[in-house]
């Protein structure tokens, strides 16, 4: 098992980061490899389950583990097959915007097919 922290910072305020990760129907404004969001609930809460669908038609579960709303912070397993990655997203203020990391737990092989798409996902995430 591996671990990566990926980061970012951009000019969008935090709060305006952080609706874009609570609201399920905002993911794909920024995040280019997710087509849809199939969830029962359209916001971010424990417990919350559901697919990711990518934009090649990939199904992806995901359990929702963990939000702290104040602290602006939220972890979740998705699982495909057997490949399970479990994500821990902050959003944090900063001088000319907001900050936002991602730290993943998984597989090796798994951590680096998905960087390239996470960075590029977290760049767009903080921008206006």
């Amino acid at each position: 098992m591996g671990r990566l922290t990926l980061r970012a910072a951009g000019p969008a305020r935090p709060g305006t980061v952080w609706r874009r990760y609570v609201l399920l129907d905002q993911w794909a404004s920024w995040s280019p490899q997710i087509r849809a969001v199939h969830a029962d609930g359209r916001v971010i809460a424990p417990g919350l389950s559901g697919t990711v669908e990518s934009v090649a038609g990939i199904r992806v579960a995901f359990l929702v583990e963990a939000v702290d709303h104040d602290r602006r912070d939220w972890t979740w397993e998705v699982r495909l097959g057997p490949v399970r990655l479990r994500m821990r997203h902050d959003v944090l203020a900063h001088a000319h915007g907001s900050r936002t990391s991602l730290t993943l737990h998984g597989p090796a092989p798994a951590l680096a097919a998905y960087a390239p798409l996470a960075r590029l996902a977290l760049r767009r995430l903080v921008r206006p």
